[in-house]
């Protein structure tokens, strides 16, 4: 029991604690930058979506089929992870950059988000050159709802929207739910379907804007009855 009493052996004993643990920290750092334990995406059937229940936002709120937004002209929706959020505000931007495009197109553009808190929306619609309503089952978020936690912190690509957004000007705030993700849907009209589905798999994750002009010139306006004579 000598060995007991030879300070080396405690050092050493110390050293190999140490090692394992940056060993570990590491290798959970390492799996935390990959897609491994990230919730993987359903997706959204457009029957699932034509039923969604959404309201306006104003105080005598009306409430609708989401199908009505594109039943005729199609539609550019983008569900909003939380309005107060930076990155949903550079987002939101990015999107109303398209609206002259989508103008010329005729195709509108939408927002919804999940929840209705203090001056959130409003203090959103700056940036947001569209029409806002209201998801409060949060059907648009899923049919498997995704989540976000503290995870996202220690992921390089988080990290890398953070300083796009911040190098950008933008900034926020954290009221709110804001770990539920959220996503972009290009809607055609009628039965045309979903011509593109984006699903945020990490904060700020934003869909390429090239590909949400390319699915709405996709597009084909329905022409009533009459207009067809």
């Amino acid at each position: 029991m000598s060995f007991l009493q030879d300070p080396s052996f405690f050092s050493m004993g110390m050293w190999s604690i140490g090692a394992g643990a940056i060993g570990a920290a590491a290798l959970a750092l390492f799996l935390a930058n990959t897609d491994i334990f990230l919730a993987k995406p359903q997706k959204a059937a457009l029957e699932y979506l034509e039923d969604i229940e959404l309201k306006t936002l104003e105080k005598d709120a009306v409430t609708f089929k989401a199908k009505a937004l594109w039943e005729k002209n199609g539609a550019v929706i983008m569900a909003v992870r939380r309005p107060g959020c930076f990155l949903c505000r550079e987002e939101a931007a990015d999107f109303s950059s398209l609206k002259p495009k989508l103008d010329e197109l005729g195709v509108p553009l939408y927002a919804v988000v999940k929840e209705h808190v203090k001056n959130e929306v409003k203090d959103f619609q700056p940036y947001f050159k569209g029409e806002i309503f209201l998801d409060e089952k949060k059907m648009f978020y899923g049919p498997q709802r995704r989540k976000m936690m503290f995870m996202g912190f220690v992921r390089l690509g988080v990290w890398q929207n953070f300083f796009r957004a911040w190098n950008g000007g933008f900034s926020g705030n954290l009221e709110g739910e804001g770990f539920i993700l959220g996503g972009v849907f290009v809607m055609g009209p009628g039965k045309q379907g979903i011509l593109l589905e984006h699903r945020e798999k990490e904060f700020g994750d934003k869909v390429n804007l090239t590909s949400v002009l390319e699915a709405a010139r996709k597009i084909k306006p329905q022409t009533s009855a009459s207009e067809k004579k």
